[in-house]
């Protein structure tokens, strides 16, 4: 099978035509899409008819499949998650509307997520977009003394999905999920270096007064968030997405709760450590 791949932006991302994701792919065309996806962060498959099933199949080729830990999952299904707004489906869902803000899937997690895959079932015709930061390109365009500002920080990463999925808490539950990783993490298979906070997720940094953590922190969320880094997608029925989630960060940009939006999603454990 022969594919070709199209950037999508300066920024980031990648667009694949060639390829039918309901069947099972031979090796070379797998090692292509894969290499996409490392060296474009995210990529996306237009014009696909995909079940469950398929999008699972397709996840596994890069690893084991995540189960649902954030709302809800069908029995025969536990690890496709319906992200909509929706509620005549029959299925459960999350996420159902409006604005997110910008995170990495699980990092509140010892494991975050390595990848997650949305697939387009019903989109609005207006808004409900996906923001993609490249957090690599934006940790290579960091001066030297902020790179040696934030070499071996750590911050805390919390999320809340009960009391606050989609904006910044302004109160923190103790007994919500939360972890440590490093505010700039080397991916483990390109080793390149990626900024890795994000404005929804990331608390503080470890060890530092709250002035100065907060002053860094917004630095970073705003340097992230810059135009040349992020790319917008505005959704089309029948594409999935892919995206690297050690070196991007997501957003989804705000959308009429009276429109309908469904998207499946199925993630890919990460078997590396945060480093």
């Amino acid at each position: 099978m022969s594919i070709t791949v199209s950037p999508l932006s300066e920024a980031i991302g990648a667009r694949i035509e060639g390829v039918d994701l309901s069947r099972e792919l031979d090796d070379e065309t797998f090692v292509a899409i894969k290499n996409a996806l490392f060296e474009h962060a995210i990529i996306v498959v237009p014009g696909q008819t995909l079940h469950e099933d398929d999008q699972e199949r397709f996840c596994r080729y890069f690893g084991e499949l995540e189960m649902v830990r954030s709302g809800e999952a069908t029995s025969d299904h536990p690890a496709v998650l319906m992200i909509t707004n929706v509620t005549d489906s029959g299925r459960p869902t999350a996420l159902e509307d409006g604005e997110m803000m910008f995170h990495y899937d699980q990092c509140y997690y010892e494991n975050p997520a390595l990848g997650s895959t949305l697939y387009a079932i019903e989109v609005p015709d207006e808004g409900g977009n996906t923001l993609f930061a490249n957090c690599r390109l934006a940790y290579e365009a960091l001066d030297d003394g902020w790179k040696a500002r934030l070499d071996g920080l750590r911050a805390l990463h919390y999320y809340d999905y009960k009391r606050d999925p989609t904006l910044r808490p302004s109160e923190i539950n103790p007994g919500a999920p939360q972890w440590v990783h490093p505010v700039v993490r080397t991916h483990p298979e390109t080793g390149k270096k990626a900024i890795y906070v994000n404005r929804l997720m990331t608390l503080r940094i470890e060890g530092m007064d709250r002035a100065e953590s907060d002053g860094i922190l917004d630095y970073l969320f705003a340097h992230i968030e810059k135009p040349e880094f992020v790319y917008e997608h505005e959704w089309t029925v029948g594409e999935l997405i892919m995206w690297d989630n050690r070196c991007s960060a997501h957003a989804r940009t705000w959308f009429s709760p009276d429109k309908r939006r469904m998207m499946r999603r199925v993630t890919v454990r990460d078997p590396y450590p945060v480093v």
